[in-house]
């Protein structure tokens, strides 16, 4: 296992270069200019401010140059600056990513909690009218698009009934808690501010169901399929005629053997919402990765642009990393 690490550890060097290399390549590749955005019509018009500003930031050189450059500091851990609010675009993803992380956790939190066991049930009372419910909740959940059920969840639980509070992370004129983790709920409570905890809680759940809408949905189909194919096997049969209760068997025999394809999604789910959900956070007024990778791209930020790329590659590997990992535990056979 640590040899397996190790090595899986070290690929993380030329798999993000690889990345960093197809990302440049294809944000160079976009027929616009980024003086347009950062500099504004009336600046582009005077080609000293141009070139001075192309000269400043290194745009002037060949392309392979850039890209060197851009290399070199990568591994050196930065990521450089943005060209339109001239910060460290290492510092911006270190403002925004704890904003998606919490969401992102609190969907696939809601999505283990309802989607596998909805899945179990299905597959143990197959064809009954269980099953035949949880395939039409999990139908929905795949199917519904997320911007539609956002926008009907605030318009129910936020519009008409009032149970919940609207978009944003917090209340209006309520101060965020200081800053530890980054996730509200957590340093809400590390500060022992429960009213604030309570706060930043009540604006999670509606953008944290809404997300969790399609992953649940098809971690429902999975785990239903993966326990009725595993429920076929001899071992199960053995496992039942030996006389051992039902739960038994299912916690301990088919569930295990049943999870290998239902991890692999769960991982891949949770790789796509930390890669940031652009509709769902727009529409919640949530300051996620994805409304900054969505302000980089429309204003050709090509540091951002490529510091969120570079993030979201990273983090698909590590996720990858886990799951492969997980499998050595779940697996036996592996081991």
């Amino acid at each position: 296992m640590q040899r397996f690490l190790v090595r899986r550890i070290i690929l993380l060097i030329p798999l993000l270069i690889g990345v960093s290399l197809v990302a440049f390549v294809i944000s160079h590749a976009v027929p616009s200019d980024p003086m347009n955005a950062a500099l504004g019509p009336k600046a582009v018009s005077d080609p000293e401010i141009v070139a001075t500003y192309r000269a400043k930031w290194g745009l002037d050189e060949p392309l392979y140059v850039q890209y060197l450059t851009y290399v070199g500091n990568l591994l050196q851990g930065d990521l450089g600056r943005s060209i339109i609010n001239r910060r460290p675009v290492a510092d911006e993803l270190g403002r925004f990513l704890p904003a998606t992380m919490e969401l992102a956790t609190a969907a696939i939190i809601l999505t283990v909690l309802i989607g596998m066991p909805l899945g179990v049930i299905s597959a143990v009372r197959r064809n009954t009218w269980v099953d035949r419910v949880s395939r039409v909740i999990s139908l929905i959940g795949v199917s519904v698009p997320v911007f539609w059920f956002a926008l009907l969840g605030l318009f129910v639980f936020y519009a008409r009934l009032g149970w919940l509070p609207g978009p944003g992370r917090l209340g209006i004129g309520v101060e965020p808690p200081d800053r530890v983790t980054g996730f509200y709920t957590v340093d809400a409570l590390l500060m022992g501010d429960f009213q604030l905890f309570r706060d930043s809680l009540g604006h999670l759940v509606l953008p944290a169901i809404v997300l969790a809408g399609y992953s649940t949905g098809l971690i429902t189909r999975v785990t239903r399929s993966a326990m009725l194919e595993v429920l076929g096997q001899d071992y199960v049969r053995t496992a039942r005629s030996k006389g051992l209760r039902e739960y038994r068997v299912m916690l301990r025999h088919a569930l295990p053997n049943a999870l290998i394809p239902t991890v692999t999604v769960l991982g891949l789910s949770y790789g796509s919402l930390l890669a940031g959900t652009v509709l769902t956070e727009i529409i919640f007024s949530w300051p996620g990765i994805g409304q900054y990778a969505y302000r980089s791209s429309t204003a050709l930020d090509f540091p951002a642009i490529m510091g969120v790329t570079m993030l979201i590659a990273l983090i698909f590997i590590l996720v990858n990393l886990v799951v492969d990992a997980m499998y050595v535990f779940l697996d036996p056979r592996l081991r």
